[in-house]
């Protein structure tokens, strides 16, 4: 049998560890898997040695990969393989300009969504009866499949908080919550992680890294998961990373969360932190069965096996003759996106 070969297209450094648990799986199969780095926002130093990375579109059609997987909202229609949406987090509730939710709506872009549980599987199955030139396959998110492969650690003496937060300036609370939480990590109570989204600007990163200190330390990395099996309580905003904490069956405290549900302790006074974490910390019984709601809605998935589901609803589409309609052409998507990638040749 044929090896399949298959890309991953990224554009940021968190992709690195959103798509390893997917590579793993390829290889476990006998099957090929490359890389190709698109942009300036995305370092090729966050490969590993045995990782075989693409330098141009030009050998992507040497290379002929039967998918490429998309961490992403948008991608290519020119390069060959079927486009498979892998997804970048979970629905946050963001809205775009019009007012729509940004987390469902079809582009244009993709052969196949690989969706995480069923409050994403439904929007986006009446999208494809709209659309017609898509199909939707529940696998639970590839993402996550180490999230729940470890063992937890010995408890320790002190709770672990961990603040994430994203980069919109409408919506994130890093610079909000900032004094506060300067303050709380000198009383010494609790242990402070600090992570943020990599296009968090750059001020606020300082501001938080000046403040690090035997309670309190900054992290910059490509793989938060660590980070959230870590902690024990998470304190957030509108950020997608929240979704993945609760997950784990921790509890989150929100400030200023643009929908916040009742699996959220939300709040909209800095004041009210310390007494937030404080109730979030005793896991009250009302709470953890809403987050466990949540977990049955959003991913029920806790085997640590989606990246096997995700290439199996692959292997479906390549091997089935589904009659798919052709994709809209987005002209101007595609201009856009071949200036980005510098590539003009039509075959």
């Amino acid at each position: 049998m044929l090896k399949k070969r298959y890309l991953f297209y990224i554009e940021q450094n968190y992709a690195f560890a959103m798509l390893r648990p997917l590579q793993e799986a390829i290889l476990a199969k006998g099957d090929k898997v490359a890389w190709f780095l698109a942009g300036s926002q995305v370092d090729e130093a966050y490969l590993l040695d045995r990782e075989k990375k693409i330098n141009s579109v030009d050998v992507i059609f040497v290379y002929n990969p039967d998918a490429v997987f998309y961490p992403a909202n948008i991608a290519p229609t020119f390069l060959p393989g079927i486009n498979v949406a892998v997804f970048h987090g979970f629905d946050a509730g963001k809205l775009d300009k019009r007012g729509n939710n940004d987390h469902f709506k079809v582009r244009h872009c993709f052969d196949l969504y690989c969706t995480q549980g069923p409050n994403t599987t439904k929007p986006f199955l009446a999208l494809a009866k709209q659309h017609q030139h898509l199909l939707v396959k529940e696998t639970g998110w590839s993402a996550l499949d180490p999230l729940f492969n470890y063992t937890k650690n010995i408890e320790h003496i002190k709770p672990t908080v961990l603040m994430c937060s994203t980069f919109s300036r409408h919506l994130t609370c890093a610079p909000i919550l900032f004094d506060k939480i300067k303050a709380l990590s000198r009383q010494g109570k609790w242990n402070w992680i600090i992570q943020f989204h990599p296009k968090m600007p750059t001020h606020i990163v300082e501001q938080y890294k000046s403040i690090q200190n035997k309670h309190l330390t900054f992290i910059e990395t490509d793989n938060v998961i660590p980070l959230l099996q870590q902690a024990d309580v998470m304190v957030c905003d509108t950020s997608s990373v929240l979704m993945m904490f609760l997950l784990l069956n921790k509890p989150v405290v929100t400030f200023k969360n643009i929908s916040p549900k009742d699996y959220l302790i939300d709040i909209n006074d800095a004041d009210k932190l310390i007494q937030s974490i404080e109730y979030a910390l005793t896991r009250p019984e009302k709470l953890m069965r809403k987050i466990a709601r949540f977990i049955h809605e959003t991913h029920p998935y806790s085997d640590g096996k989606s990246s096997e589901r995700v290439l199996a609803a692959v292997d479906e589409l390549l091997e089935s003759d589904i009659p798919l309609k052709k994709k809209p052409l987005n002209l101007i998507r595609n201009f856009k996106m071949r200036k980005k990638l510098g590539y003009w040749k039509f075959l």
